[in-house]
């Protein structure tokens, strides 16, 4: 699978910087980065969510998934939540760049049963601010457990 254009790093790990983890709630959190964001012209919406599922991409291995706490993957044959492992990959992310980039070169440096799932909408929720629609935006990447064929290998 291949990216289409994504958003400038420096811009993706901008709009990554605003969660703001004093607050409490998930929805809180993620207010400052959705306004952020929403701000930005339709195409960098969408240049982000390219960023991002390529970035989550890039996280879906095999030895980042045996990773993750209790919740890690074992073999085929013992359960593993693909949405659990998503959402744990999305937590890597929004703890920002140095986060995401040790862990992706160490893949036991992988959050232990922490998981971020709000991320994943923040294009979406950015986009509906701006344009009082549904974002309507196919990546190049898939972002879905099991998508990187190499990385389970």
């Amino acid at each position: 699978m291949k990216p289409k254009k994504m958003l400038d790093d420096n811009l993706f790990w901008e709009v990554i910087n605003k969660i703001d983890w004093t607050k409490q709630d998930d929805e809180d959190r993620m207010n400052l980065a959705i306004e952020f964001l929403s701000k930005k012209k339709v195409s960098e919406i969408k240049q982000f969510q390219e960023n991002l599922s390529y970035k989550l991409y890039q996280l879906d291995t095999k030895e980042h998934a045996k990773n993750i706490g209790e919740e890690s993957f074992k073999n085929e044959e013992t359960h593993f939540s693909v949405d659990y492992f998503l959402y744990v990959r999305c937590c890597v992310i929004a703890n920002g760049k140095e986060v995401f980039e040790n862990t992706l070169n160490n893949s036991k440096q992988m959050p232990k049963d922490l998981d971020f799932e709000p991320l994943i909408y923040l294009a979406e929720q950015a986009y509906e601010k701006r344009m009082n629609k549904e974002l309507e935006y196919d990546t190049g990447c898939d972002y879905e457990t099991y998508s990187n064929i190499k990385g389970w290998e």
